[in-house]
């Protein structure tokens, strides 16, 4: 079975490195389906040409010609990879207005994999603090591991990093849906009955019972 991603990349400028990380996040994700032995289609939504389209829709409510056919991948995908320039503090608004064309539910249970460009790290916030809960809103299963890739970013092995841990995710998040295992449910934790990973220490196992404690401070 192969398994179609779909990557929307609201880039502005020509060239920009908001679809550069977008290249770097969907050539991992594509590297851990195929370490899986599956295989995946991979497809890019640039949001730049469309924007005409997303104005005109946002007015008459009607979206029409490569806005129909951008929208109609991204619902039929199985899993997203969606990158953003960071613009005061959030998502750019031509993001916003792109996401804005679907009805709340419609990407119920999608894995998603976000990322973000900006001239600082600090803008790393905004995947948490905005994007994440856009995602929430649609019913989306974005995964835990968000990209924030500042300008002094590219090149280094942190980035690397964070790009791989986040495509592994995606990859599990994906692989687990489509077979109805816990990984697809809700992240990455076992179903109950299910056998943990080789060397998981729970901390709650440890707790104290209260009752003992209680003992122990009146005596």
């Amino acid at each position: 079975m192969t398994r179609r991603i779909v990557a929307v990349t609201a880039g502005l400028s020509e060239p920009s490195s908001t679809r550069l990380l977008t290249d770097r996040l969907t050539e991992a994700v594509d590297r851990h389906v195929t370490a899986h032995g599956e295989a995946a289609t991979i497809e890019v939504v640039e949001l730049r040409p469309l924007a005409r389209h997303i104005a005109d829709q946002m007015l008459t409510r009607f979206p029409t010609g490569e806005l129909t056919a951008a929208i109609e991948k991204v619902l039929s995908a199985d899993a997203l990879v969606v990158v953003s320039p960071v613009f005061s503090g959030s998502y750019s608004g031509l993001f916003k207005s792109f996401f804005d064309n679907l009805d709340v539910g419609a990407l119920d249970g999608k894995p998603v994999l976000m990322g973000a460009t900006g001239g600082s790290a600090r803008h790393s916030l905004m995947l948490d603090h905005a994007m994440r809960p856009l995602f929430s809103y649609l019913h989306a299963a974005a995964v835990p591991t968000g990209v924030m890739a500042a300008t002094d970013d590219f090149g280094t092995a942190g980035l690397d990093r964070r790009v791989d841990r986040a495509a592994a995710e995606l990859v599990s998040a994906l692989l687990g849906a489509a077979s109805g295992t816990s990984a697809g449910r809700s992240g990455f934790l076992p179903a109950e009955g299910e056998q943990r990973e080789a060397g998981f220490t729970d901390r709650f196992d440890e707790v104290p019972d209260f009752t003992d404690l209680l003992r122990r401070a009146s005596s």
